[in-house]
């Protein structure tokens, strides 16, 4: 039987403001606290089974216990959050209480950079921006409605466009999704406006993006990743 065994250390928290994780690999099963709060259970020699994982994924059709598996022959976990609120600059305690042996020498703390998402639906029936009004009709007419994106936090940019859609998208943020009509060029024409910048501008027309679908009212749907 394997001998419980109980370790302590000390150490300094990790620079900057991004989330910080404990990682595990290298011991076996026990149970961690950092500064006396409990981070929970850890595990990291509790490996998933090699055989089952696909590349592709299909959530679609009845539900199967096998279907859309992922980290075959990987560990069950690695990382554990340890709240900022938690650790001092300095001086920080780790008690690890290990039943299985392991080699506490080789944890490591991790951060990792969080970002955010931008979502956005805009019709060309809805409104042109205000600063565009004017009480010359010929020229309201002409113009067209604007798909405005902006990360909320002053360092992020857009770092990527996750889908972009102008035609009939549907679905919500995070699950959006081509529908009958749908521009080529509607990818690469948001990728070109907004990647790189904290803010962008779209204009909403066929003037931009071409017209897939004549006689139809389309729209302009984006996910955007901010980091």
């Amino acid at each position: 039987m394997q001998p419980l065994i109980w370790y302590k250390t000390t150490f300094d928290a990790p620079s900057g403001s991004e989330p910080v994780a404990i990682d595990f690999t290298g011991t076996g099963k026990g149970i961690a606290w950092v500064n006396g709060q409990s981070i929970g259970r850890y595990w990291p020699t509790s490996i998933a089974r090699n055989d089952g994982c696909t590349d592709s994924c299909d959530y679609r059709g009845s539900y199967r216990a096998n279907k859309c598996l992922k980290n075959c022959g990987k560990p069950s976990q690695t990382l554990y959050h340890v709240p900022r609120s938690w650790i001092k600059p300095s001086g920080n305690t780790l008690v690890l209480l290990e039943e299985m042996g392991g080699d506490p020498t080789k944890i490591s703390f991790a951060t990792k950079q969080t970002g955010s998402s931008l979502c956005l639906t805009v019709s060309q029936s809805h409104p042109a921006p205000v600063e565009s009004w004017t009480s010359d009709s010929k020229i309201l007419n002409r113009a067209s409605p604007v798909l405005s994106l902006k990360c909320p936090v002053s360092t992020h940019v857009i770092t990527s466009i996750r889908f972009a859609s102008f035609g009939t998208p549907t679905g919500t943020c995070g699950s959006f999704s081509h529908g009958r009509c749908n521009s080529s060029r509607s990818l690469s024409v948001v990728r070109k406006a907004c990647v790189g910048s904290r803010s962008c501008k779209v204009e909403v027309s066929s003037r931009v993006f071409g017209d897939p679908c004549r006689g139809v009212i389309k729209s302009l749907a984006v996910e955007a990743s901010c980091s």
